[in-house]
């Protein structure tokens, strides 16, 4: 075979293998993000959430229970 076709063939599949290894880094690192958020995700349980309003009239209802209906 021709060397420049060697050399070509050669350095396609060096990026391709530079390219699976890089998806494969990249799925361990998400891994690992998830697992980290798993963790964490029990140590902060202080995070407080506002309440906000359901309706344009700033009603609150608690989840499950139905609307008070207003006499207009």
């Amino acid at each position: 075979m021709h060397p420049e076709i060697l050399r070509e063939l050669s350095a396609q599949r060096g990026r391709e293998m530079r390219a699976r290894a890089r998806q494969a880094q990249l799925g361990l690192l998400a891994i690992r993000v998830g697992r980290r958020r798993r963790r964490q995700a029990d140590v902060v349980d202080d995070i407080v959430i506002p309440v906000i309003p359901d309706y344009v009239d700033g009603s609150f209802t608690a989840a499950g229970q139905a609307p008070a209906h207003h006499a207009a």
